[in-house]
């Protein structure tokens, strides 16, 4: 498989917010492709223009860009226009999913359940969104990941102190109704036919139930159990929602999608994430683990969906 993948990047680091855990998820990505004989390179866009991977003889690229100008459609537009196929999802289902608010109108629209939730500005009433979405709320900034700038209110006083500090993140803002219950992820994984599989569901409990951007990547405090310890239709409900949202976006190769259920209704979706981590911590490696494929496999096998989602004239 190792030459018919030619001569590969991963794209690590960029620009974003998220640079620190990219370039630990690239790492990881980079050492199993080397242990796996792929001619390979490291490569980050915050040091180099895009167009030396030209000059490198790149013929596929894989992107562990997190967060702004990697996992938003940016550099899939750049990598469609030098025309070198790159894993995970096009231009516009990345666009898409890194946006919440679009993100959940789409879901909404499809009957998919997702929490209520309004777009503001910094200036807003307080009591009149409580009224409308109650308590707690979850404040988040809307084209971020990793959780920077998330904050939970649980009194409309500590509202516009938590705006203001998810406005220092974003420019645009959103405000959710906060689900009480316990928080899971699935990860999804498409083969070259098509097919996308849901891998086995993980619970995640956090200290305080605070999944933040120390306890997603920092320290052994937070806990994974995988599988989720579920009922068997609740595990299926999860993987066929999942399975929707993903699809709804339009996205391809491979995703993460973020849950939470209060035990008694139905799953609610919280976002997708179009290139999850590959960190020591990372959840896509963990459910790949308990469904039987090592890291390396799972390195392998979204290299080998790695693909152009722009169809070129005569083709």
């Amino acid at each position: 498989m190792s030459l018919a993948m030619g001569r590969v990047a991963v794209l690590m680091g960029g620009m974003s917010g998220e640079r620190e855990i990219s370039l630990r998820s690239g790492r990881g990505v980079l050492a199993a492709l080397q242990r796996q004989g792929i001619d390979v390179l490291s490569f980050d866009p915050a040091e180099r223009p895009l167009h030396q991977l030209l000059d490198e003889g790149i013929q596929r690229v894989f992107i562990a860009l997190h967060g702004r100008f990697g996992e938003d459609g940016t550099v899939q537009g750049a990598l469609e226009l030098l025309g070198i196929p790159y894993t995970g999802s096009g231009v516009l289902a990345s666009s898409l999913a890194m946006d919440k608010v679009m993100t959940k109108r789409l879901w909404m629209q499809a009957g998919l359940p997702t929490p209520r939730f309004q777009k503001v500005g910094v200036h807003v009433d307080a009591m009149a969104l409580v009224h409308d979405l109650g308590l707690p709320l979850a404040v988040k900034p809307i084209c971020e990941g990793s959780s920077l700038g998330f904050h939970r209110v649980d009194h409309a006083t500590g509202l516009a102190a938590a705006l203001h500090a998810a406005a220092q993140v974003d420019r645009d803002v959103m405000i959710e109704q906060f689900v009480e219950g316990r928080e899971f992820t699935c990860a999804l994984l498409q083969s070259t036919d098509g097919v996308v599989q849901p891998l086995p569901m993980i619970e995640i409990v956090a200290p305080g139930g605070r999944y933040d951007y120390q306890n997603k990547y920092f320290g052994d405090a937070t806990r994974y159990l995988c599988p989720a310890p579920l009922p068997e239709a609740m595990t299926s409900r999860m993987q066929a929602v999942s399975v929707a949202a993903f699809d709804d976006i339009g996205c391809s190769g491979w995703a993460r999608v973020d849950l939470m259920w209060d035990g008694a209704g139905d799953p609610m979706l919280l976002e997708i994430n179009t290139s999850p981590g590959m960190t020591d911590h990372s959840l896509v490696p963990m459910a790949a683990s308990e469904a039987g494929m090592d890291y390396d496999t799972l390195v392998m096998n979204i290299l080998a969906g790695a693909s152009l989602k722009t169809r070129r004239a005569g083709q």
